[in-house]
């Protein structure tokens, strides 16, 4: 069992991902088929099998490298042996997935290829050239290189999410589980709260608006005669920082992605034409049609923001204080108030104004996670209570306004059943997955035939699980 539980540990049990040679994406560089040596390149072949699944040279040296490079100085080569127990407890499952006759249908692959590829290049601009630099080849021929990767890690979290399915847990095994803990390791848990809010948004007065679309007009004007290209004007002057760089490229992007005057007037264009001025949330837009695959564009924009007063942000201000005064008055409830008066376009208005904690999905923070300025503001309200009204700092820049009310909160304390019953369930539950699981794996070690190239790499917790002779 020890060996099985070294194969979940490395095999990350929850979120496995198979072959970092071929992800993108992420900060790992792509390795084909050749593997850097010290001195000399490598040529690839098979160094293990587990059923009718291989894993090769490059898979596990292409992962060292990685290692290398991400913790210099700290890695040995004994690590190989981790990431090769790791490889073989991944394709245990990929292997069992097969057998079990689990098939991905093939739209969800092309989906997660989509997925993968689109962001990269939208991340250079749409620049396919840049792409082929850096990675060593065409789009088309990455697509091919991460389908079978994709096609195999998709398959080992479906057998992965069978396995577990089934998995339930009891009260009785819930406080079996508790009682198992030995008292002086009995967790501390952290204060904790779940807040909601209602945001406002400073609006823009008239005459700004004016002056912006004057300049979005004679920006258009220098374009279309040529005065000046668009790209070397959307460097000048658009307010869109992370386009603005790049001559205003937005990339490739389906329906969906742009709010919807963008959207509207995007599509609508042919290749090569620039639209009339736009104006949406953001501000006004002139946008250029670059070019159309399939269901896809791709354009660039200028986006001109229309200046927001001192003014303006005093008028959203006392808005919210005047909001809350009616709250507190009893005129509102704070969920009424958010249906009546807060901004749409955030995620907490469609939940009542509960924020909801992007890590856990739920609407319990730890009072660590939250931002400083929502921290000290609650840090000595009760519940109930609502705060004075806070700035709202966007990742854009912007800067927004809202209230803050303290819907609960939870001291810091030791776990008990008592207080803790649900968060106790989580752990429990997990602990008997990853024991379910375990003895899974064991099972089928015991049923699936592997062989290990000791000539390669000699692992001795891999011993055990070799059934065969040598390569």
């Amino acid at each position: 069992m020890k060996n099985i539980q070294n194969i979940l540990k490395t095999t990350a049990f929850c979120a496995l991902t198979l072959s970092s040679s071929s992800v993108i994406g992420q900060d790992n560089p792509v390795i084909d088929s050749l593997t850097v040596g010290q001195d000399n390149l490598v040529i690839d072949k098979v160094i293990a099998k587990v059923g009718t699944e291989s894993i090769l040279l490059s898979d596990v040296e292409s992962q060292y490298a990685y290692a290398l490079d991400q913790s210099p100085g700290k890695i040995t080569p004994d690590v190989k042996c981790e990431i090769l127990q790791s490889l073989v407890g991944q394709k245990l499952i990929v292997n069992q997935a097969k057998l079990d006759s689990i098939i991905i249908p093939e739209e969800q692959i092309e989906s997660g290829l989509d997925f993968r590829i689109d962001g990269v290049l939208r991340q250079m601009g749409g620049d396919t050239e840049l792409f082929e630099e850096v990675y060593g080849k065409t789009v088309a021929q990455m697509r091919e290189n991460l389908r079978d990767d994709l096609e195999q890690q998709m398959l080992a979290e479906r057998m992965q999410g069978e396995v577990l399915n089934s998995v339930a847990i009891t009260p009785k095994e819930v406080k079996e589980f508790f009682y198992s803990i030995p008292v002086d390791s009995i967790p501390y848990l952290s204060a904790a709260v779940e807040i909601s809010e209602i945001v406002a948004k400073p609006e823009v007065n008239d005459d700004e608006k004016v002056t912006a679309l004057k300049q979005i007009l004679e920006i258009r004007k220098r374009v279309i005669s040529e005065e000046a290209s668009f790209e070397e004007l959307a460097k000048k002057y658009s307010d869109d920082p992370g386009s603005g760089s790049r001559g205003g490229d937005l990339g490739y992007a389906e329906r969906g992605l742009y709010v919807q005057e963008f959207e509207a007037a995007a599509f609508s264009l042919e290749e090569n034409e620039i639209s009339d001025p736009v104006e949406t949330v953001h501000g006004f837009h002139v946008i250029k049609m670059i070019d159309r695959r399939g269901n896809k564009i791709h354009v660039k924009h200028i986006l001109i923001k229309p200046d927001i007063t001192e003014a303006d942000r005093d008028l959203a201000k006392i808005k919210l204080d005047t909001i809350r005064k009616q709250i507190i008055d009893g005129k509102y409830k704070f969920a009424e108030a958010v249906k009546k008066f807060s901004l749409e376009d955030v995620p907490s208005f469609h939940n009542n104004g509960r924020i909801q904690n992007q890590k856990t999905g739920k609407p319990m923070f730890e009072t660590s996670e939250l931002p400083s300025e929502i921290y000290f503001a609650i840090e000595d309200l009760k519940v109930g209570d609502i705060t004075e009204t806070l700035d709202y700092p966007l990742p854009t820049g912007e800067t927004y306004y809202r209230l803050i009310s303290l819907d609960y909160k939870e001291r810091p304390h030791k776990a008990s059943l008592e207080e803790d019953y649900n968060k106790i369930l989580q752990f429990a539950k997990e602990s008997k997955k990853s024991s379910y699981f375990a003895t899974w794996l064991e099972d089928k070690l015991a049923k699936t035939f592997i062989e290990i190239d000791k000539t390669y790499l000699n692992c001795p917790n891999l011993d055990k699980m070799i059934s065969g002779d040598k390569l």
